[in-house]
């Protein structure tokens, strides 16, 4: 068609660079995908110490202004680190309708994060919390605090201040982090706030990296801020059948909240 068409953003997480392969598919089904690098790409720092909004805020409101972008608002896309990223767009930038978040944090981790006179402190870590599996490579799933707890609570993300719908996919072998858990604490912590509760679709055997359909899974490779190697989680064919239903599920949401249209999938919680 011509469009304009639903916008969205799409981003990627610690591996930096411009992964563009999924706002591309994602272009296929009738969407104006922007994928933004915030890291370690062209003229961006080249590591994770620090990020401010006001470089997402510019991102949003060139697609707000873009002639093929249907308004009022766009979607938000993000994986791993890229979730955490959504969700404080989401929560201090206008112009969000929409914000799904594959395996991400509800706390802010591995960079501070500053807007305007607000700065979000990174979630604490304890490396000798990381375990080492029998063929030698870490499992880092325990490293990080619980953003609830103590001065950590300063790291979690202020959803309440978002005027978005919210969808979690979780898979719930992840052994990044505790991706369920943080999406359940996001959920209380939204219905707490007088907030709408959040989609919340888990899948068993899933683990850290859902990627679009038919991508073989990573099982592990190499974490930038960890240093080393580390194991991602998932079984290979409950993984690829989550990357199946969840590419469905995450289209569905933006049709429903970008333009209006019911979906026709079922939610599973």
């Amino acid at each position: 068609g011509n469009g304009p068409f639903p916008g969205i953003i799409d981003l990627y997480g610690t591996g930096g660079g411009l992964p563009e392969y999924r706002a591309c598919l994602l272009a296929n089904h009738g969407f104006a995908v922007l994928a933004l690098a915030f890291y370690s790409y062209e003229d961006l720092p080249k590591e994770m110490k620090e990020f401010h909004l006001e470089y997402f805020e510019e991102a949003v409101n060139y697609m707000l202004k873009h002639t093929q972008v249907k308004g009022p608002g766009i979607g938000l896309l993000g994986i791993s680190k890229g979730g955490d990223l959504c969700l404080s767009m989401a929560s201090f930038l206008k112009g969000i309708t929409a914000t799904a978040v594959i395996n991400g944090s509800v706390a802010n981790v591995g960079a501070v994060l500053r807007y305007k006179d607000v700065t979000i402190p990174p979630l604490g870590a304890n490396l000798k919390r990381i375990k080492v599996n029998k063929s030698g490579i870490a499992d880092i799933v325990d490293v990080l605090n619980n953003p609830l707890e103590g001065p950590d609570r300063q790291s979690f993300i202020p959803l309440e201040k978002a005027e978005c719908r919210f969808l979690f996919i979780v898979g719930q072998d992840d052994h990044n982090w505790k991706s369920e858990f943080f999406a359940v604490e996001g959920s209380k912590h939204l219905q707490a706030h007088g907030k709408e509760k959040p989609e919340i679709v888990c899948y068993p055997g899933a683990g850290h990296y859902i990627e679009p359909p038919f991508f073989p899974m990573c099982a592990a490779s190499m974490h930038l801020l960890v240093g080393k190697p580390v194991i991602w989680g998932g079984e290979p064919k409950a993984h690829c059948e989550a990357q199946i239903d969840s590419w469905q599920q995450i289209q569905a949401f933006f049709h429903k909240y970008l333009l209006g249209k019911p979906s026709g999938t079922t939610n599973k919680l």
